[in-house]
């Protein structure tokens, strides 16, 4: 299956060594129910930890908020039969939720568009980032967290088949309210796409979404937009 450029891969992951390193960070976090900012002072890159925590029971939250105890369901306004799912949503990958840890929507009101998919038998991960195009010179990031969920009680989004392969957004819904086991502080140059960030018109977009709504991320608009 051949995606877009747009979509972008993820790095390369941790040699052997490292990913002991991080399962020993890991089982401590487990072992731990206070919901603690992680001593994080392993060399490795903190997305290279996510991923492999996303790989190793857990799923991710990214957020600006450092004081959340527990993670309540709640309705959102999603047209899609599992994103309109009322529940604790969060994300299967690493990276994913490092960009709502980083981007500013307190002090910069704007749109977000993003995707993290995961393709194939591999679940390869390819990723989309962008924000209100007029906000994007502003360079609007924050320190942000992760929060690390136990991924026991999470439904994932079921596949679609694309091209002859599965494909499927890397995210899980859970209808009950969630105590994080762990929070991992987040600075902007921690996230590996920052330089990868598009900005995009906002209401161009929601036209394009409105003519066809699978036509994700809407870069070109509809056939009948073309004439």
């Amino acid at each position: 299956m051949n995606l877009p450029d747009y979509w972008l891969a993820r790095p390369p992951g941790p040699d052997q060594q490292t990913a002991v390193e991080f399962d020993q960070l890991l089982d401590a976090v487990a072992e731990n129910d206070a919901c603690e900012l992680i001593d994080y002072r392993l060399t490795a890159p903190k997305w290279q930890f996510l991923c492999h925590a996303a790989g190793s029971g857990f799923v991710m939250h990214g957020t600006g908020r450092a004081d959340i105890e527990i993670f309540e369901p709640r309705q959102p306004d999603d047209p899609s039969e599992f994103g309109g799912r009322r529940g604790v949503f969060a994300a299967e990958d690493g990276i994913w939720p490092m960009y709502f840890a980083i981007v500013d929507r307190d002090r910069y009101p704007m749109g977000l568009l993003n995707a993290c998919i995961l393709v194939g038998p591999d679940a390869e991960a390819r990723y989309f980032f962008s924000i209100t195009d007029s906000v994007l010179p502003h360079r609007p990031w924050r320190s942000g967290v992760v929060y690390l969920l136990p991924a026991a009680g999470f439904d994932s989004q079921p596949p679609a088949t694309v091209d002859g392969k599965e494909v499927r957004l890397a995210q899980a819904v859970n209808p009950d309210p969630v105590r994080p086991l762990a929070k991992l502080r987040i600075e902007p140059e921690d996230f590996p796409f920052l330089q990868q960030i598009r900005g995009h018109d906002h209401d161009v977009i929601r036209a394009r979404f409105e003519a066809d709504p699978d036509g994700f991320p809407w870069l070109e608009p509809a056939r009948s937009d073309q004439g």
